[in-house]
């Protein structure tokens, strides 16, 4: 039968009886229960995900019992650990096809909430399957629109698993790290464990897992700058509420960045950049603070606005302009000196890269338009879809996102949550992809952002912005116009549509 589903054509003839097919396997696979039938019943799944959503919940339900009952057959057998290891890819692959029905999520947890705390707790007598629970927990934890409180018992043993025998599956445990943090950051900020050395809130955990995997010669540079995301994460959606931590924050990023200086390849620096950006843009006043208290403020923005070249991503970018223009909120007479000196040398570099990031935006979208205009059903083209504005690289599709992500997993794309979604090596130095970082930071127009800011200061502090313009290049000064024109034009646009769709309908 499973040559048979495999034949081109065959969903047609079988999914009529889809129901009955799906039954007579359950039948089979508990009087049977081998690996041969679970890897048939995966090609089911591949060949009908489009139709498998109203059988989700007994799909998972059966593969959740199959698994645990491969798993008490006893260590010595390959064959029944393969097949729990195929049950878990099962389940993994109904996950993907339900990502638009996160209700069914939840109604899926008391299956699958028991299973992930089994592989992760027992001291790692379930290693073979963390990659595979892990795969499951960022599905739970990041479509739900809430997390349960059964799943936030993962996180401690996510640190556990890192602490104690499982510390190479740190880029595997980021991801529903950031989404246990973004999603309720202030039950994560409350959150505690018991621990040997006592009660350890879980952002602590958090600091210590970065800390480590900073420290351990053993990381690769890959695994440190992934560490070095959760502190984004904790700075992009508990704003307000982790002052006492930055300090920490900048021991780890600065003595990381004093040992990378000298790097021909600049990733890990921009890494380091990011979140330098993150804390200016959390709260400008304590970052800088922090930098003037250790004596490199001068040094870390030299490198700062000298690596800016080299960066090609968006989310660098973006945190780069945030951060440098989240300095002109502050009143001039609060700046270090070396700010306050370098004032025009920052504005130039935001207004320089917020060009770029809008120039590359409209070539981009309109690349998309003209790929539409090649649709073979037109009448499908939505008359809104414009392309993408200045701030389309900031928008928060991140649902889209992530399921574009996870629809690479068939052929092995290279985007980062694909690649820890199907286990490829992540001790491969690859140039960083940033489009699975999703954050409160995502909403914020970046073009609005700093025509807001800029335009408040000057008006804050006027003689001392004139005297900042005045030595400010000619060709930045009118880049800067352009951008306040269409910062002005954009808004007027949002504000139109907003009209439009609050008049009644014909």
């Amino acid at each position: 039968l499973r040559f048979l589903i495999e034949v081109e054509g065959a969903e047609t003839t079988l999914l009529p009886v889809l129901p009955q097919l799906l039954t007579e396997y359950f039948r089979i696979m508990t009087e049977i229960g081998n690996d041969e039938v679970v890897a048939a019943l995966q090609v089911i799944i591949d060949k009908f995900g489009d139709h498998i959503e109203p059988h989700a919940v007994a799909l998972v339900t059966q593969l959740s019992v199959a698994f645990e009952n491969y798993c008490s057959t006893g260590e010595d057998d390959d064959d029944a650990a393969m097949a729990a290891a195929q049950c878990l890819e099962c389940i993994a692959t109904v996950l993907k096809g339900i990502c638009e029905r996160p209700d069914l999520y939840k109604s899926m947890e008391p299956q699958l909430v028991p299973l992930v705390l089994q592989i992760l707790g027992n001291d790692g007598a379930f290693i073979e399957y963390l990659e595979y629970a892990l795969d499951i927990l960022t599905f739970l934890t990041y479509f739900p629109d809430e997390i349960s409180p059964q799943l936030w018992e993962a996180f401690p043993l996510i640190y556990v698993a890192f602490d104690q025998w499982a510390f190479d599956y740190l880029n595997l445990m980021v991801p529903p790290l950031e989404n246990f943090i973004a999603k309720s950051p202030q039950q994560f900020l409350a959150g505690t464990s018991q621990t040997p050395e006592g009660t350890v809130s879980y952002i602590d955990l958090v600091f210590s897992m970065v800390a480590k995997t900073v420290a351990e010669d053993r990381s690769s540079e890959n695994e440190c700058r992934k560490a070095l995301s959760l502190y984004m994460s904790i700075l992009h959606s508990c704003g307000g509420s982790v002052d006492a931590y930055l300090p920490m924050m900048n021991d780890i990023t600065l003595a990381k960045l004093g040992q990378q200086v000298n790097n021909e390849v600049p990733l890990t620096r921009i890494a380091i950049f990011q979140v330098i950006g993150s804390a200016l843009y959390y709260n400008p006043q304590l970052e800088l603070a922090e930098l003037e208290k250790r004596g490199v403020t001068q040094q870390v923005f030299a490198q700062w606005v000298q690596d800016a070249e080299q960066m090609e991503k968006w989310l660098p970018r973006k945190l780069t302009v945030l951060g440098l223009t989240s300095i002109l909120m502050l009143p001039a007479s609060q700046l270090p000196a070396s700010i306050s000196a370098s004032v025009p040398q920052l504005i130039s570099a935001v207004v320089s890269m917020t060009e770029k990031m809008k120039e590359e935006a409209e070539k981009e979208g309109n690349e998309e338009d003209d790929e539409e205009d090649f649709e073979e059903e037109p009448e499908e083209y939505d008359d809104d879809e414009e392309g993408f504005d200045e701030d389309e690289d900031v928008t928060n599709e991140t649902d889209e996102m992530y399921m574009d992500a996870l629809n690479q997993l068939s052929n092995g794309g290279g985007d980062a949550v694909a690649r820890f979604l199907i286990g490829e090596d992540w001790d491969t130095d690859y140039d960083d992809d940033d489009d699975d970082f999703v954050s409160p930071l995502d909403e914020v127009d970046t073009l609005l952002y700093v025509n807001d800011t800029l335009k408040a200061a000057f008006q804050r502090e006027p003689e001392v912005y004139q005297r900042v313009q005045a030595a400010l290049p000619p060709e930045t000064v009118n880049t800067c116009q352009k951008l306040f024109a269409a910062a002005d034009a954009q808004r007027r646009a949002q504000e139109a549509a907003q009209q439009q769709q609050q008049q009644p309908s014909a």
